[in-house]
């Protein structure tokens, strides 16, 4: 596997270790509507909560959570609403980011919550 896939598998893997630990409870992991896939969906209260994921192996390049612009916000919110509607439960939608960033002292963790809302 490439090294770019192995960095986002494992920043999956820790993604999901560190929203359960913050009691969050993992629905999906990598669900997928069409050609969108959701890297995490969990639920936090009455909220269905979009994770996107972005890892990165250093912090050379830039902040990983800047790289969810607005065509990746419209292809999960479109993907979002999908999921809904696939629900039996009414829940409140919410998509949040999870920004890892490895380093010499381990993974830094910058979670975005809220970090962009559902078209109307």
């Amino acid at each position: 596997m490439a090294e770019h896939l192995t960095t986002g598998v494992n920043g999956e893997q820790l993604a999901c270790q560190w929203l359960q630990q913050r009691g969050m409870q993992v629905l999906h992991r990598n669900w997928r509507h069409g050609r969108e896939e959701l890297d995490i969906v969990a639920r936090d209260g009455r909220f269905l909560v979009v994770v996107e994921v972005k890892t990165r192996s250093s912090a050379r390049h830039g902040n990983p959570e800047d790289s969810v612009g607005e065509a990746k916000q419209r292809k999960l919110m479109k993907a979002g609403e999908a999921l809904v509607l696939s629900m039996e439960e009414d829940l409140e939608l919410r998509f949040d980011v999870l920004s890892i960033t490895h380093s010499p002292a381990g993974p830094q963790y910058l979670h975005i919550p809220n970090a962009f809302y559902p078209l109307p």
